[in-house]
C-alpha cells in the first residue's frame, strides 16, 4: 500500500551564520537531516514542527516562514510511502542546552542522535543525506546571503 508521509522541518540559523543538522541512527542506518519529523494526524504543520522541535531539541522555537515544499518524487528510503517535506526558517525562543558535536555520527554508548553546526559558507550537499535535504542546501546556498 502507497501512502503520503509528510515531514516538516525547521532551519535555524545561529548568530554565526551556522545552521543545525541533526545526525541520527535508525537500527544500522544513519543519516544526517535538518531538525523536523513527521506530521501526527490531525496535527498542523507549525503545530507539528514546534513539537518536533521541542521532542529533538528541548527547545522552543518561532515559526519564522515557508522556505521550500518538495516539487518532485521522493520515495522513503524506510518504507512504501512518498515524501512530502516541507521547510520553515525558525528561530529559537530560549537557549540550546544540547551537547553539539563537530564531527558527524559521533555518537556515545546508548545515543541515537546529535546535533552539529554547519557554518554556512561550508555547507555542502554531502552534509545531508536525503534528497530532499540536498535540495534544500543547494537552494540556500542560492538564496541566502552568506
Amino acid at each position: 500500500m502507497s501512502y503520503f508521509n509528510v515531514r516538516v522541518y525547521g532551519l535555524l540559523i545561529n548568530e554565526q551564520n551556522e545552521i543545525l543538522i541533526s545526525d541520527e541512527q535508525q537500527e544500522d542506518r544513519r543519516f544526517s537531516k535538518f531538525p523536523g519529523g513527521g506530521l501526527e494526524l490531525g496535527e498542523g504543520l507549525i503545530d507539528a514542527l514546534k513539537r518536533e522541535f521541542m521532542e529533538e531539541c528541548a527547545v522552543e522555537v518561532e515559526v519564522l516562514n515557508h522556505f521550500y515544499t518538495t516539487d518532485f518524487y521522493e520515495k522513503s528510503s524506510f518504507n512504501d510511502s512518498q515524501i512530502l517535506s516541507i521547510y520553515y526558517f525558525v528561530k529559537a525562543a530560549g537557549r540550546l542546552d544540547l551537547e553539539f558535536k563537530s564531527k558527524p555520527f559521533d555518537f556515545q554508548e546508548g545515543t541515537v542522535q546529535r546535533f552539529r553546526w554547519v557554518k554556512l559558507a561550508e555547507l555542502n550537499e554531502e552534509d545531508v543525506t536525503f534528497k530532499t535535504d540536498k535540495t534544500v542546501v543547494r537552494l540556500l546556498l542560492e538564496q541566502v546571503a552568506i
